[in-house]
């Protein structure tokens, strides 16, 4: 049965057929460079929040009123006209985030999938994905998502403690949490993840791990964990700065974050990325996409994207920020199509930082096939394999360069900003001193 007011297209009811379908972990292994070309992710941004929460500084807004039937015209039209600006044939996942898109209606989502199924390839199984607070997501309107073609939760419930919860403004309760989190595997079972937050002021080691033992009794096959950042700007930065809260300390926070990785390595969870766990492959395709330098497309209010714009002829990767506040973002999408207020082109040097930093940033590492669809004649042992530095870290057991690629050990991951500053200068300078491309005809 469809929830009232929701219209299933035609992409929408082949989605909800295959949503009965088990799902195949396919990932670790990159596409050919001609697919890589002319696939991207999706990422549609929401900016609205019910309020704003004490540590965050993402482009969301607290609106008076929002005309969603505006805002829902926008987001296709920016959809359509990107889709086709990039030259992408098809699109491999879609990520609903924000703000809160769970405030959204799902008419809106369905009217954003449709359009995407209407200019591109959007597979029926596709992983399309959105962000939700407990409070804005209770059962029916969960399933209401459902039925507009979302396969898979993302819950912002960042503590099961109440106090804590209160210090960071959210606007749930953990007995909240835990009912909208039981609401949702049983509407999307073996695809539902949620969020934790470790490092807070006055934060304590055991009373966390607490928390997350209590959590793995009640949660599904995906879990991020997230220290907190205190961004200018916020409230939970002015409290610290003014001293009527402590300051995070760094040392229980790595303590925090070394403890729960055993925890959840014992408890059959597989650390894909720096702050990603999955079992049962339950690994999220849209941020692979992320993590692997492919293609993908943002729209919405501050959306940022990176591709070739091979509609127009394109041939470098450019990297694009839409503008930030939505009153401003739809008039440009109602007078050009689209908002992109900011339009970076990426050098090759800048690519290949990328690569290696988020590749990093998995299990898999940067593989030598996935190094040289970006960069063809100077391979990761040129790069890396005559370093002094690079071999310290190969015999501390924190790097391994072998026949597979480059990637950081178990222990190595849990440090790896401090790698990079090794390994990013050293790409740097293998690319100053890189043999001259061979020139046709000279």
């Amino acid at each position: 049965m469809v929830p009232s007011g929701v219209r299933t297209g035609r992409w929408v009811a082949a989605a909800r057929a295959a949503q009965r379908r088990p799902r195949v972990d396919s990932l670790g292994q990159p596409p050919s460079p001609e697919s890589a070309s002319t696939r991207a992710a999706l990422y549609v941004h929401w900016p609205y929040c019910e309020k704003r929460c004490s540590y965050c500084n993402f482009n969301k807004y607290i609106p008076r009123g929002v005309e969603e039937g505006t805002v829902r015209n926008c987001l296709v039209t920016e959809a359509r006209t990107l889709l086709r600006l990039s030259g992408v044939q098809r699109v491999e996942s879609v990520f609903f985030g924000g703000g809160t898109p769970s405030l959204a209606s799902p008419h809106t989502v369905a009217a954003v999938l449709e359009a995407v199924a209407q200019e591109v390839y959007l597979p029926a199984d596709s992983e399309v994905t959105l962000e939700a607070n407990p409070t804005s997501a209770p059962g029916p309107r969960l399933a209401a998502f459902g039925a507009a073609g979302v396969n898979r939760l993302s819950i912002g419930l960042q503590s099961l403690d109440d106090a804590e919860l209160q210090l960071l403004g959210r606007t749930h309760s953990a007995s909240d949490a835990l009912r909208t989190l039981a609401e949702a595997r049983l509407l999307f079972p073996g695809r539902v993840s949620v969020d934790l937050m470790l490092g807070l002021p006055a934060q304590k080691v055991e009373p966390w791990l607490q928390q997350l033992q209590k959590l793995l009794y009640h949660c599904d096959d995906h879990l991020s964990l997230y220290q907190l950042t205190l961004e200018r700007g916020t409230s939970l930065f002015a409290q610290v700065q003014q001293g009527t809260l402590p300051a995070p300390d760094p040392d229980l926070a790595a303590e925090m974050y070394q403890e729960a990785r055993t925890v959840l390595r014992d408890a059959g969870f597989r650390q894909y990325e720096v702050s990603n766990f999955a079992r049962n492959g339950a690994l999220s395709t849209h941020n692979w996409t992320y993590w692997q330098c492919g293609q993908y497309l943002g729209i919405g209010p501050g959306a940022h994207g990176r591709f070739v714009p091979q509609g127009t002829g394109g041939h470098t990767r450019e990297a694009r920020i839409q503008t930030l506040e939505p009153d401003n973002w739809m008039k440009e999408v109602t007078l050009f199509g689209h908002g992109t207020r900011k339009c970076v082109r990426l050098g090759k040097l800048e690519l290949l930082e990328e690569v290696l930093a988020m590749g990093l940033r998995t299990d898999v590492g940067v593989t030598h096939q996935h190094w040289q669809q970006f960069e063809p004649q100077l391979t990761l042992w040129d790069v890396f394999g005559a370093s002094k530095e690079v071999e310290e870290l190969l015999a501390q057991g924190l790097l391994l360069l072998d026949y597979r690629g480059l990637r950081c050990s178990w222990e190595g991951l849990a440090v790896l900003d401090s790698l990079l500053l090794t390994l990013l200068p050293q790409l740097q300078e293998a690319w100053q001193h890189r043999p001259p491309s061979p020139v046709s005809g000279g």
